[in-house]
């Protein structure tokens, strides 16, 4: 009977002890293991054992990308312009062994590093190359992040400028300046166009020159196209009257209509 008991006693035991030892953790995580205090590696996931009462598990890391807002407010450019910067940082854990042993509270010292490099890139980069470059912005920022990172066992995907802000004066003034560009190219554009009409006028001129029969055919056209909307009055230069022989034109016209009898009117008695 006391055999007996002795096993009895000794399997409760040994269950007691092997639930004790027993951890587990998800897929996504990972249990940093201390073994009388000092570092003996990382387990997980799944099921795992212990040493009871030798080793411990005092940290539990996410492995998952983690995400997070940051602002830099008030930062100043190359060109000394206070800008306001809305910006997010994509990192995650690769080492749960460096990030727990290597930093106190990892997840503050990447929010820290971060808005530390945000106004660091702002301080080199002059205020056109901040809101006309963004993507080499961010692919800055997320170099010198990931570069001090590094260090604690965590890798920055990337970091997103969401938006900037700038004063509202200087918005006003560079909403003027861009104004009065595009004014100026619209300027340019139109000059141009008058100096390509120009030139083609002068070659049709030089075209009629050596053609009279083209400028005479060009007058017609012109007068056809003119009579054809039933205009009452028509009214034609005196210089397109010598050049293109209007003044024939209209003179026979003239007297056709008027060798043809009014509508309702006998016709002219003869004379014996």
């Amino acid at each position: 009977m006391v055999g007996m008991a002795l096993m009895v006693f000794l399997v409760v035991m040994g269950l007691i002890i092997l639930l004790a030892s027993l951890r587990m953790c998800a897929e996504w995580e990972r249990k940093v293991v201390l073994r009388l205090g000092r570092f003996a590696g990382v387990r997980g996931p799944g099921v795992f054992l212990l040493l009871p009462f030798v080793e411990t598990t005092p940290f539990t890391l996410d492995m998952r990308t983690v995400t997070f807002d940051f602002r830099a407010e008030a930062a100043l450019t190359r060109d000394n312009v206070p800008v306001a910067v809305d910006a997010a940082v994509f990192w995650r854990v690769v080492d749960a062994g460096r990030a727990a042993l290597q930093v106190a509270d990892y997840r503050a010292a990447v929010a820290n590093a971060a808005q530390a490099a945000l106004r660091d890139i702002l301080g080199r980069t002059m205020l056109t190359e901040v809101l006309a470059d963004r993507e080499r912005l961010d692919r800055e920022m997320t170099e010198t992040l990931d570069a001090q990172t590094e260090a604690w066992g965590i890798k920055v995907a990337s970091v997103l400028i969401r938006d900037i802000r700038i004063p509202d004066a200087l918005q006003d003034a560079m909403s003027r300046v861009a104004q009065a560009e595009r004014e100026k190219q619209a300027r340019t554009v139109l000059g141009e166009s008058e100096v390509d009409i120009a030139a083609r006028f002068a070659e049709a001129g030089r075209i009629y020159a050596a053609n009279p029969m083209a400028m005479h055919l060009r007058g017609m056209n012109m007068l056809f196209e003119t009579m054809k909307e039933k205009a009452s009055v028509i009214v034609v230069p005196s210089s397109a009257v010598d050049s293109m022989g209007f003044g024939g034109l209209a003179g026979m016209a003239a007297l056709a209509r008027g060798a043809e009898p009014a509508a309702g009117e006998p016709p002219p008695a003869q004379e014996h």
